[in-house]
């Protein structure tokens, strides 16, 4: 086992597992179990946040998205660090990422990186197409 796979706590096939329980805990909304996932402090975008205001960011996504789906493309494993290509899809039904909603749908790519460490994640990066939500959001109700 490298010295990654000892930090994180875990095998390649336990991470991605982890990871797809991550992914079904955020799609099933039972974000009260961020505990299980996450360290008391987490870095996310190189700023450190308290796992209670993660979880209230979660909470405030699926408020102005209610239908948010989260959906993995590639899933890449390698010692304690996790890489994954998402497809995430939703209706905005409140302003959300300071975009009003227009009835539209959306759906883009999210690039997200993780450094999980004893077990849980200890730093988490995202990225999503804000281009591709702005478009769709500018183009009205969907067919």
């Amino acid at each position: 086992m490298s010295s990654d796979a000892t930090r994180s706590g875990m095998s390649t096939e336990e991470l991605r597992d982890f990871y797809l329980r991550y992914v079904d805990l955020a799609n099933k909304r039972e974000f009260h179990r961020m505990a299980d996932f996450a360290h008391d402090e987490v870095i996310m975008g190189g700023t450190p946040v308290k796992r209670d205001d993660m979880v209230a960011e979660f909470y405030k996504h699926v408020e102005a998205v209610p239908d948010f789906h989260w959906e993995i493309q590639e899933l890449v494993v390698d010692g304690d660090r996790v890489a994954a290509r998402l497809v995430d899809t939703g209706t905005p039904v409140k302003e959300w990422n300071g975009l009003a909603p227009t009835g539209a749908s959306v759906s883009f790519a999210e690039t997200a990186f993780y450094r999980v460490e004893d077990g849980r994640f200890k730093s988490m990066w995202y990225l999503m197409d804000a281009d591709t939500v702005r478009r769709q959001l500018a183009g009205g109700p969907a067919d």
